[in-house]
């Protein structure tokens, strides 16, 4: 499985931004997807994460109610919308894959993307 995770830039406090993670390969739809985060200086945390089906999400709590996550009906694309951003999001947000159910263990996904950078001015 390959995941292409784009959509980060540059944006006021207060702002929004939609990531996108695009998987490929044969069995990619059965994941379950996971975002993550590491600022500079900072290990990398865990954001959000839904089910292989789409109906089921988890959060962490410092984007609960901001941020929400989602996935296409093939199942092959998952979205991150980020609103009300603020200064303290900033970091490159990865996306990743496993079919360890919707855990904030980074060691239960398998796949992971490239990361694309999210900075939020203050």
């Amino acid at each position: 499985v390959q995941l292409q995770a784009s959509g980060g830039g540059l944006v006021q406090a207060g702002g929004s931004l939609r990531l996108s993670c695009a998987a490929s390969g044969r069995t990619s739809s059965y994941y379950d997807m996971g975002w993550f985060r590491q600022a500079p200086g900072k290990e990398r945390e865990f954001v959000a994460a839904i089910s292989w089906s789409g109906g089921s999400t988890y959060y962490a709590d410092s984007v609960k109610g901001r941020f929400t996550i989602s996935r296409d009906n093939s199942k092959t694309t998952v979205y991150l919308q980020m609103n009300s951003l603020k200064h303290e999001d900033t970091a490159v947000y990865y996306c990743a894959a496993g079919a360890g159910g919707l855990t904030i263990r980074q060691n239960e996904y398998k796949y992971w993307g490239q990361g694309t950078q999210v900075t939020v001015s203050s």
